[in-house]
């Protein structure tokens, strides 16, 4: 299993290209969980949710983003990464269309959870960027990664808002579904496979959380 890591640590070496890319990766994924906030007034009476619920959105897409990181995140310490990946991001996709057609509330806040959930692959690249990195220049790549992390978090509101108003609050989940496709492509064509070489059984990594 080491084998496997270090292999993938050859195979890719992290230029300042791939640490833009990632950068790019992590803040369109982490800009899922926030592209709702400000756009929850034109949301709710369209799929019939009160105005008092409305809440309910951003609060089950937080819950949904916690959920991740205890329950799935872990699995990078497991699982093969880049499948693992690709599983979630297949999942974020699925999720922001269901967002995007739903018509009724339950569905809305069902998928709502789940973009929330998918959206914490971000805490699986910046490991895998850490690894791939040279040991000299780990923190510049992870500090680089995580500027564009932040980057996605400062824009998504504006972004949300801006194309809401010219094309629609269901454009906002469609054009963020249309990203992670093209996420998943990048992902799938650049990122290496990584086998981990931990040992521990998920209930004993849960337990060490």
């Amino acid at each position: 299993m080491p084998h496997s890591s270090h292999a993938a640590h050859k195979a890719v070496s992290m230029t300042p290209a791939m640490v833009m890319l990632f950068a790019f990766c992590c803040g369109a994924i982490v800009a899922n969980i926030y592209y709702a906030q400000p756009i929850i007034e034109l949301i709710a009476p369209d799929i019939g949710l009160s105005s008092t619920a409305a809440s309910l959105i951003v609060s089950l897409t937080q819950i949904g983003y916690a959920l991740g990181l205890f329950f799935l995140v872990p699995l990078g310490d497991l699982l093969e990464n880049r499948r693992l990946m690709l599983i979630t991001t297949a999942v974020a996709v699925l999720s922001l269309l269901g967002a995007a057609f739903a018509e009724q509330p339950n569905l809305f806040l069902l998928v709502s959870l789940l973009v929330g959930f998918s959206s914490v692959s971000v805490q699986m690249l910046i490991p895998l960027a850490a690894h791939l990195a040279p040991e000299e220049s780990r923190g510049r790549v992870v500090g680089g990664i995580m500027g564009g992390l932040l980057l996605g978090i400062l824009l998504a509101r504006p972004i949300a808002s801006l194309v809401a108003d010219h094309f629609g609050w269901r454009a906002v989940f469609g054009a963020a579904a249309v990203v992670m496709i093209g996420i998943s492509v990048v992902l799938a064509t650049t990122m290496p496979k990584r086998v981990p070489d931990h040992r521990a059984s998920y209930g004993q990594l849960l337990f060490s959380l």
